[in-house]
């Protein structure tokens, strides 16, 4: 709902009229690139969080993130009624959301409550409550509507995501089938650690009943080998931890990815380990990790059940999955990695638009590269000139740190390293004795020759013109003679002076090649 000056945030009022959950329509524009400041809630069983979203259209970021560990649904399974205590911390929290999301202006801002709401006896006492004393109004979606927003939020971040999304919350566990950029057959579970802490008897009769859950799911969701994604704290959790253990250099969740084997062993070695140790070295609140046991209890099983090929993790759920719903299909049909590099660069560029002008300069390049190369080679363009405010002596680290770690969808691992590696290598020759060396490392020795590569053609590229370098020149490039050409126009004859030389020297070092001068009138 709508949030101005005059009227609480989520509150109806004649103007905005009750546009449902998802608010007044976004996205009257198919073709707008830009978003305005819109705010979400997720009322969840275990925690309330509030996310305001901001920047490119198809790849948001994250203009404000809070959340508060309530424990709304603890207890529900016995008690059939919201946790008081966490009655108490939910209200305030969304009192204080509802004068935020007044400070920033938000509009529109959609509060949207799941299982611990839904199911108990006092949620719509709760709802009422939450209306009087916040205006905001509080919608409550059932569990096939959370599996399905769930599952659009993976698509946000994830395009290409085909298999079956797996949200656990505190007092259930979602399941849906996405491919093709759409949502499938979906099914809600009582698997929520709230909900198992329930069970009597010991962890074998737990067991009995996870499997029992799981495998009538199966039967809706038709498990094939699939992809599983996993959204949801407690997962994250899990997948931080299996870092730990594995001594994994970037701890970014976001498509990271993990084999069954290897998510066993993790098991294997949680169900022997300290946690509150783990804890102190990962960060995580003591809330959060009460769960962690029971959680993977349910991730065994669903890799027995289930019969993943791999498992990955989405930092994208239902939040963003109320974002998704919004936009129109030819805004979901963009690249949410160019998209936010666009966006990065028209905010932060010294000269916006010539990242496209410097990509068209370098495609010669990359005749024989995949769709998914050039993709990461456009990004880099884009995104080359982002951190030039940096000290000179950090700018390359800078722009290694803003690739790898910022939030970014539609980007592997080795793709953000890739990405780092070619930024690094814009503004430095050498990489040797970075701090970020261990990163190298989910890379093989040819993405590394050819991320650097990339970097020296746009450290060459970049300064070459300051207006667009093919007006300057052409390269030309015969990869079996590993011969690199550069063709001068006139106005470039007098731009290739001794820097400009010493950089095209070192791109044909890199590219192990040779190299020919000559001017545009003689091609």
């Amino acid at each position: 709902m709508a949030a101005d000056g005059k009227s609480p945030a989520g509150a109806d009022d004649d103007d905005a009229g009750d546009w449902g959950p998802f608010g007044k329509p976004l996205f009257d524009d198919p073709s707008a690139r830009a978003l305005s400041r819109v705010g979400v809630v997720d009322v969840g069983s275990n925690s309330v969080r509030m996310v305001v979203f901001d920047g490119a259209a198809r790849s948001p970021a994250y203009f404000y993130n809070e959340k508060i560990m309530c424990g709304l649904g603890k207890g529900l399974a016995e008690t059939g009624m919201l946790n008081p205590d966490g009655k108490a911390r939910a209200l305030a929290a969304l009192k204080r959301f509802s004068l935020l999301a007044k400070g920033m202006n938000i509009s529109p801002f959609t509060v949207v409550a799941t299982a611990a709401t839904r199911e108990a006896s006092d949620g719509p006492e709760f709802q009422a409550t939450v209306l009087r004393e916040t205006g905001l109004k509080l919608h409550v979606i059932d569990g096939s509507e959370e599996a399905r927003l769930s599952a659009q939020g993976v698509l946000l971040g994830w395009p290409e995501a085909k298999g079956i999304v797996c949200d656990i919350g505190g007092n259930s566990m979602e399941l849906a089938r996405i491919g093709g950029g759409r949502v499938g057959k979906r099914v809600s579970t009582p698997l929520g650690p709230f909900r198992l802490q329930q069970i009597g008897g010991n962890a074998n009769k737990r067991k009995a009943h996870i499997d029992s859950v799981l495998e009538a799911a199966a039967k809706e969701i038709k498990p094939a080998g699939d992809r599983v994604y996993l959204v949801g704290g407690s997962w994250r959790v899990i997948a931080r931890l299996d870092m730990e253990r594995r001594s994994y250099p970037l701890t970014v969740l976001h498509e990271y990815r993990m084999t069954p084997e290897g998510l066993l062993d993790t098991l294997d070695w949680l169900a022997s380990t300290d946690l509150a140790a783990l804890r102190g070295r990962t960060g995580t609140s003591a809330e959060r990790m009460e769960l962690v046991p029971l959680a993977c209890e349910v991730l065994r099983e669903i890799i027995r059940v289930l019969k993943p090929s791999e498992i990955d993790v989405s930092a994208y759920g239902i939040r963003e999955g109320l974002l998704f719903e919004q936009m129109p299909e030819r805004l979901r049909a963009r690249d949410p990695l160019i998209e936010a590099a666009r966006m990065t660069e028209l905010t932060q560029a010294r000269i916006p638009g010539f990242g496209k002008k410097l990509f068209e300069f370098l495609e010669p390049l990359y005749k024989t590269a995949s769709l998914e190369r050039l993709r990461l080679i456009k990004a880099a363009c884009l995104l080359h000139d982002t951190t030039w405010r940096a000290h000179p002596d950090y700018r390359a680290e800078a722009c290694f740190d803003n690739a790898t770690r910022a939030n970014l969808g539609g980007l592997d691992h080795p793709g953000r390293v890739f990405l780092g590696l070619a930024l690094l290598h814009r503004y430095k020759n050498s990489r040797a004795g970075s701090r970020m060396e261990p990163l190298f490392r989910l890379l093989s020795e040819a993405d590394i020759q050819e991320a650097e590569a990339l970097g020296k053609a746009m450290r060459f590229g970049a300064m070459f013109s300051v207006g667009d370098p093919a007006q300057a020149g052409e390269l030309r490039w015969q990869e079996k003679k590993r011969l690199l050409t550069l063709a001068l126009t006139e106005e470039g004859a007098g731009l290739f002076g001794e820097v400009a030389q010493a950089r095209f020297a070192a791109l044909a070092l890199a590219l192990k090649a040779q190299t020919k001068i000559v001017s545009m009138a003689e091609a």
